[in-house]
């Protein structure tokens, strides 16, 4: 981590990304998610984890990003498809520690850094599974699927359907044109109900927005 960010400056520019999305920072958990970018840069060029490296950049493209989706999260259980290094799923399982969590990859080593992580945050919310989505059958299905960087919406939904409970979502964050996307999901068999919701997220001029598939079953 640059120098030149202290631990309160990160703590200051989270806090307001908070305010900026709508939400209270009293009701986050400010230090942990500091705590976890100073973890994500110390094995990230090792683990090669993530390409976004500076400091400003993290907290925008990485918490508050990953904070965008929170107001549509539900449930009692949810799980993190291709988590990577835990985005979105280990900063949403921070900010909702009465859900439990379970954060997917089929990469060991991107599993191992979750672990150390659930470990050095004290986290007790969260389980980690190292498998290809498609292999994956936990014992109990999921209220909420989300996905960050795991394939097209097809792959999504049609790789990660049948982990969901009667009612469940799916949700896929997403950035630029993604009208392809869409009616690939839409021309399938037994498509699902599809709604896109616009993210304004604080600090980028991306466009980023989140795609909501529920099953028709």
């Amino acid at each position: 981590m640059s120098r030149t960010w202290s631990a309160g400056d990160l703590a200051e520019r989270i806090t307001a990304g908070i305010e900026a999305l709508g939400q209270q920072p009293r009701l986050h958990p400010v230090e942990s998610y500091v705590a976890f970018l100073r973890l994500l840069d110390q094995w990230g060029k090792a683990y090669n984890l993530t390409a976004v490296r500076a400091p400003e950049a993290m907290v925008t493209h990485l918490i508050l990003d990953s904070l965008a989706v929170l107001p549509y999260v539900r449930g009692a259980r949810a799980l993190d498809v291709g988590t990577g290094a835990g985005i979105p799923g280990l900063v949403l399982a921070l900010a909702r520690p009465a859900m439990h969590w379970t954060l997917l990859d089929s990469r060991k080593k991107k599993i191992r850094f979750i672990n150390q992580a659930i470990m050095d945050l004290h986290v007790t919310n969260v389980e980690t599974v190292c498998s290809r989505v498609e292999e994956y059958r936990p014992a109990e299905l999921f209220s909420t699927v989300t996905s960050r960087a795991f394939g097209s919406l097809l792959e999504f939904y049609t790789g990660a359907r049948h982990l969901l409970a009667p009612d469940g979502v799916l949700l896929a964050l997403k950035g630029g044109d993604i009208s392809r996307e869409i009616r690939e999901v839409q021309e399938t068999r037994d498509a699902p109900a599809l709604e896109v919701q616009a993210l304004l997220v604080p600090g980028t001029e991306k466009k980023r927005c989140l795609v909501e598939m529920r099953t028709a079953r």
